[in-house]
């Protein structure tokens, strides 16, 4: 399962700009990134969370909640066309 998971985050790190095209990929990129740099995967309740989890279902309410995290961690956002 960590293999699966090192590989899946190691993917979509390395993905052209263009992959993020769509909502729900962008959304991943996101939550990857907040876990990956400012949080882990073990925290629970907030915001953040919900809107990682929102990602499978309704990425567009999710990204807004996702983008701010990042800024208010000074994080740069992926590029998104």
């Amino acid at each position: 399962m960590k293999v699966l998971i090192a590989t899946a985050i190691t993917a979509v790190t390395f993905m052209p700009v263009a992959a993020f095209a769509d909502d729900a990929s962008y959304c991943y990129q996101l939550g990857q990134t907040y876990r990956r740099v400012v949080g882990s995967n073990s925290f629970t309740g907030g915001p953040v969370p919900e809107a990682i989890e929102g990602c499978k279902t309704d990425p567009k309410s999710s990204i807004p909640i996702l983008e701010k995290a990042l800024r208010d961690n000074k994080v740069t956002l992926p590029k998104r066309d």
